[in-house]
């Protein structure tokens, strides 16, 4: 009666703890269900979406999931119907054993919150198991002299279920001798005896069968029995008596096996067999069998095996004692197990948000992780550190569970990972760590442009390259990583000279590498400055310049130009006239020539390559200065055919070669004299030339007829002399001459002479003389005009070279137009100061 109130009331109690987990107040913390043990898998437990204020289909979305301690999930999460369902089959009595309430707690995560929601499920008892004797036949002695009245323990039925489906009443087959007496502990625990009612007599019946029957107050009820065989002895009065009623032993849970607990003594007053003691377990399991070893005779338990105190802390066991006449005692033995830190902290991930992104802000979450110690008290209790990183802080967050922030803004340029070891420490003596090592990767965002290894290039090219020709390779550099740090090359849109800059130059976007899209002229220009743009492939895409000369280098492709003395345009050939008196070192004229190149392609020199009169005339080896060697003889030719080579100083050196035709005479009719001589290279045997000479006595005989007309031009030249002077002026000099620092190398002869047969007529012509030094007055010259200095400065003497960069060509227009006032078959003469020399350029026409 008192078994089925006790069920009554524990019924209650359960039903009480339900509906206070239903209440809106109780959830606010803790969620807690119910389920009845032997389930099968996909068994409701309840809705834990509708607790968690999601809906179904959100479960996923906000990574919901369940985190347990132990290796086997019981329960988990239905995303179709957002149910908490079993996972598999749960049986109370190996979860719980004799522990009212079962009660089992996890904790359910919601990820992107990062927030945890604690979760108990009380295990609800079925009448899954029915009582079970240890033993199912069981002998009994008893001495005839036992006196009615006499209690005999039976042995005890365990049931494993709890409550109402615990074992609650015994029965005993009907017998006249013997009745059941039913004794409650104070644990709650019944325990059966056996009264003798009437007194034995082994001769009328040595043994007596009986039943027992423990039945549990399950529905339907469960029940099993026990095979009682009571075997009447001859007389032994007393039973054996343990010392305690009840042994207490601790026990350290890493004692070596074999290592003696206690040992339990009973004594008993008879003698002989009736007085021997024999011991053995009456009330133990089976582990607890396994564990322990006990001395039958000596009554000494010592251990079996290795204990482990997160397994089992406690050991309650009976001890039974009988004597040789079949009488028993009993004694209880507490064993009770102390903790030993003998086990490592162990750290469990339970959410790893790897990578992260750099530009992640301070205080996000990188690593959720659990710690706990299976072992109790400061040997259960666990610290947790990182090592010292300004970028990370842990924090402890709900119970033993820690996460892992940050702290600063990540730079993935300067660090890509993290090696993050984890320290798990434990308050025991000694102390216990585990460590755990977390690779953090730090995902790039597009936050470096590209950088070139220099801030400006320049590039040296030779001209004339081929098309096609690589010039150089620029090489950028982005820290950041894949599709960030991927660069593409191109060129800055500019224009030279009028074109785009695309039009000579072209660049591989992937590779830097320049190249020549026609060939460089030097003489066209001598840089081509451009910037090149590395653009990387982030979003947004991060792009640099930087800054590319490519400097021409100067080629020997132009050969040196001969700009004076040049032949007359319309087809004569001009004569150098010099006097007969003249002395050696006399100026006959000067070559000048420039060359398009620069530095040492337009570095020039003058020789002499062959003369109608070997050494008579010398030429300047850097001023080009044809001059006399010696003064003239009588036998020296009127006429003198030199031929004058101008070389530049390149690789191959290039030149150019001209001809001059020196006229030799003191006088007019020396001149007309020596006219038959002077002959063009044609054919000898043309009529043309008998015709000029006819045409040369025809003017010797009319030459008094011209006195006076001569004396008329004479007037005119003189007056046209002074209208030059005044036309050149205003002009710069480089107008005149394009020849840069030196720009006046030429002066007016004092005295002007041209023969020119036209149409078969002659013409002498005497100019009136000029003693003036150069072609312009001093007045019209400005300080500035290097066209002013004097003639010797202007026009060196001696072989000292001139810089050839100083010689420029003259343009088309100033090569070709006639100077104002001047004929185009006026030959230059140079002057020394203050000497006058009558000079003349006599052309002939064939």
């Amino acid at each position: 009666m008192a078994a089925r109130t006790r069920g009554q009331h524990c019924r209650r109690l359960v039903l009480l703890c339900v509906l206070l987990g239903m209440l809106p107040g109780a959830r606010a913390r803790q969620i807690r269900y119910s389920v009845p043990e032997e389930t099968e898998k996909g068994y409701i437990v309840g809705n834990i979406s509708k607790d968690l204020g999601l809906e179904p289909r959100e479960l996923a979305q906000h990574g919901v999931r369940i985190i347990s301690k132990g290796k086997i999930q019981l329960f988990s999460l239905s995303p179709r119907g957002g149910s908490l369902v079993t996972a598999g089959r749960i049986d109370r009595e190996e979860l719980c054993t004799q522990s009212v309430p079962c009660l089992l707690s996890f904790k359910v995560l919601v990820e992107d919150r990062v927030k945890l929601y604690g979760v108990e499920v009380e295990v609800l008892d079925i009448n899954d198991n029915a009582p079970k004797f240890e033993a199912e036949n069981l002998v009994v002695k008893i001495s005839e002299i036992a006196a009615p009245g006499a209690r005999y323990p039976l042995p005890e039925a365990v049931d494993p279920d709890v409550g109402i489906n615990s074992l609650q009443s015994y029965q005993l087959s009907p017998n006249q001798h013997f009745s059941l007496h039913l004794q409650t502990g104070d644990d709650g625990t019944i325990n059966p005896e056996l009264v003798l009612e009437r007194t034995l007599d082994r001769e009328e019946e040595p043994t007596h069968h009986l039943v027992l029957t423990a039945s549990d107050g399950g529905n339907p009820r469960r029940s099993s029995t026990a095979l009682i065989q009571v075997t009447v002895l001859d007389t032994n009065d007393n039973a054996p008596v343990f010392d305690q009623p009840v042994y207490r032993v601790k026990v350290l849970e890493n004692v070596a096996p074999g290592t003696l607990l206690l040992t339990v003594r009973a004594s008993d007053p008879d003698k002989g067999a009736n007085g021997k003691v024999t011991y053995k377990f009456r009330k133990v399991n089976e582990k607890q069998s396994l564990l322990f070893h006990l001395q039958e005779n000596t009554g000494e338990i010592s251990v079996a095996k290795n204990l482990d105190y997160e397994e089992c802390s406690l050991y309650e066991m009976e001890i039974q004692a009988e004597d040789g006449g079949g009488l028993k005692g009993r004694t209880k033995v507490i064993i009770m197990v102390e903790d030993v830190n003998d086990n490592r902290p162990e750290v469990t991930i339970t959410s790893l948000f790897s990578p992260v992104r750099e530009d992640a802000p301070p205080g996000t979450v990188l690593i959720l992780f659990n710690a706990h110690d299976q072992d109790s008290g400061k040997n259960g209790q666990v610290v947790c550190s990182i090592q010292e990183n300004p970028s990370f802080k842990l924090e402890n967050s709900v119970d033993d569970y820690y996460r892992l922030l940050t702290v600063q803004t990540l730079d993935r340029e300067k660090v890509s990972e993290y090696n993050i070891t984890v320290a798990a420490t434990d308050r025991g003596t000694p102390p216990m760590s585990t460590e755990i090592q977390i690779t953090l990767y730090i995902a790039d965002i597009n936050d470096n442009p590209p950088a070139f290894s220099q801030n400006s290039y320049s590039v040296y090219l030779p001209e004339n390259n081929p098309r096609g020709t690589s010039i150089f390779s620029v090489t950028a550099h982005d820290p950041d990583d894949n599709e960030n740090a991927k660069i593409t090359y191109s060129l800055v849109e500019n224009t030279i000279q009028g074109a785009p800059l695309s039009s000579y130059v072209s660049i591989n976007s992937d590779t830097g590498v320049l190249y020549a899209l026609q060939s460089f002229d030097y003489e066209q220009f001598r840089n081509l400055p451009m910037q090149v743009r590395a653009s990387d492939s982030g979003h947004p895409p991060l792009s640099s310049n930087v800054s590319l000369t490519v400097f021409l280098v100067d080629q020997n492709d132009n050969a040196p130009r001969i700009l004076y003395p040049s032949l007359p345009t319309d087809g004569s050939t001009g004569v150098e006239l010099a006097p007969r008196s003249a002395e050696a070192g006399y100026l006959v004229t000067k070559v000048v020539a420039v060359d398009k190149d620069s530095g040492q392609n337009a570095w020039l020199s003058y020789r002499l390559l062959k003369a109608s009169e070997p050494g008579l005339f010398t030429v300047g080896l850097r001023s080009g200065e044809v001059r006399t060697t010696r003064a003239l003889l009588d036998r020296d030719a009127l006429k003198q055919s030199l031929v004058v080579a101008v070389q530049d100083h390149g690789q191959p050196p290039l030149s150019a070669t001209i001809t001059l035709t020196v006229a030799m005479a003191d006088s007019i009719p020396d001149i007309l004299a020596g006219l038959g001589s002077i002959n063009t290279p044609a054919n000898p045997d043309s009529d043309i030339t008998l015709y000029l000479v006819v045409a040369v006595a025809v003017v010797s005989c009319v030459f008094l007829a011209f006195v006076l007309a001569l004396l008329a031009l004479r007037l005119r030249r003189w007056h046209a002399s002074h209208l030059l002077q005044g036309e050149l002026t205003g002009v710069p000099p480089s107008h005149v001459v394009g020849v840069h620092g030196v720009q006046a190398f030429l002066q007016t002869y004092s005295q002007e002479f041209s023969l020119t047969p036209d149409s078969g007529k002659s013409h002498l012509i005497f100019p009136q003389p000029n003693y003036a030094d150069t072609l312009i007055s001093q007045e019209s010259c400005g300080k500035s005009e290097p066209l002013c200095g004097p003639a010797e400065s202007r026009f060196p003497v001696d072989d000292t070279p001139l810089v050839p960069s100083l010689w420029e060509p003259l343009s088309a227009s100033a090569a070709q137009a006639p100077m104002p006032g001047i004929p185009q078959s006026l030959g230059w003469n140079f002057l020394r100061r203050n000497e006058y020399t009558p000079k003349g350029t006599l052309t002939h026409r064939n």
